[in-house]
């Protein structure tokens, strides 16, 4: 039995599940609705505050979407009460980054600046920052898939150099850096 498709996904108060037709799973709760389609061979039952998720057989693909299908779903329940968020840094002289609503402008030491058009689910801010540290911006989303992939795509315009460390980090990561060049003795 997979352990985490084991695992009953609990709900917690304001949130509410329904199946639909073409076994779709929809979740709303005060921060939003999300739906996943479930594989027709995983059932699903909602009894009381919790989800339960079983499998036919014990063949690989089952068991591979027994914990899946579970994760997302626990994912989704999780969004829709707490939602999640995701901090940036960047790192590096003049990089700056401005949020008017859902567009986002990056100065990342380009002749040109980017523009980022997000999603109408993902929310951005950019706190203020104090003189000596990086500039931030906090993403903030019920879907967990939507807001680190949005992240991902805005790390993509500036990644983290492993010599100075310059571009585009999330908060508290640890960059792998390389030794630069040395003077060679005579």
């Amino acid at each position: 039995m997979s352990r985490i498709g084991k695992l009953p996904v609990n709900l917690p108060a304001g949130v509410s599940v329904e199946m639909l037709d073409g076994n779709v799973l929809k979740v709303k709760g005060p921060k939003g609705t999300l739906m996943q389609k479930v594989d027709p061979d995983i059932k699903v039952d909602i009894e009381g505050g919790e989800i339960k998720f079983t499998r036919p057989t014990d063949l690989p693909r089952h068991r591979s979407m027994h914990g899946l299908y579970r994760a997302l779903v626990n994912n989704m329940v999780t969004g829709v009460s707490n939602g999640f968020e995701i901090t940036q840094e960047l790192v590096g002289v003049g990089y700056r980054v401005e949020a008017q609503g859902q567009l986002l402008t990056f100065n990342l030491g380009y002749s040109h600046t980017i523009q980022l058009m997000l999603p109408a689910e993902v929310t951005a801010e950019v706190p203020q920052v104090k003189k000596g540290e990086a500039p931030k911006l906090i993403l903030r989303s019920c879907d967990k898939q939507l807001v680190g992939q949005i992240a991902a795509k805005i790390r993509s315009f500036r990644k983290p150099e492993p010599y100075k460390g310059k571009g585009i980090k999330f908060a508290g990561e640890q960059l792998r850096r390389k030794a630069g060049k040395t003077a060679a003795a005579k």
